[in-house]
């Protein structure tokens, strides 16, 4: 009877343990699947890189966003004409957005002025940067590919507005 509850208990365990240790990736989680829960932080990218002039320019404007107190993430993507500048504000300071990014704009375009940018504090838009962030990484996702998935996000972007 002692052994008949013993190997219950031990199955129960087994069972538990490998269904936990099932679910998890290995501590291989991706930034999108998570980029709406918790701050991702995604690296600043650039899709064409040709313009020694444009070199760098992602990292300052990542910085100069940043900077805002009432924002917690940041995510930019430069591409050959555009900038996507995607952003989390703060819970307490939703109810200034339209202020925030005003003031955002403002400072984009004092700094950046012959940089075309589309700012968004849209969560899809976000999740979708992070997305494009990531596969940029894969050497086999080709510049093209980026820039056009770039634009379709702009697009999106501006179509929610």
């Amino acid at each position: 009877m002692l052994m008949k509850n013993f190997c219950k208990s031990f199955l129960w365990i087994l069972l538990v343990i490998s269904a936990i240790g099932g679910c998890s990736q290995n501590g291989k989680t991706q930034d999108s699947k998570l980029a709406l829960l918790k701050t991702t932080n995604p690296a600043p990218k650039q899709i064409i890189n040709n313009n020694p002039t444009k070199a760098g320019t992602a990292a300052r404007i990542k910085h100069d966003i940043s900077s805002f107190p009432e924002i917690y993430d940041v995510a930019v993507v430069q591409g050959k004409k555009d900038t996507l500048v995607a952003y989390k504000v703060k819970h307490l300071h939703r109810f200034r957005m339209k202020a925030i990014e005003a003031k955002m704009n403002k400072l984009l375009e004092k700094k950046y002025p012959n940089e075309n940018f589309s700012v968004s504090s849209d969560y899809k838009i976000f999740l979708e940067a992070v997305r494009l962030n990531e596969r940029m990484k894969n050497p086999k996702f080709s510049k093209k590919a980026a820039e056009k998935q770039l634009q379709s996000i702009i697009k999106l972007k501006d179509e929610t507005t």
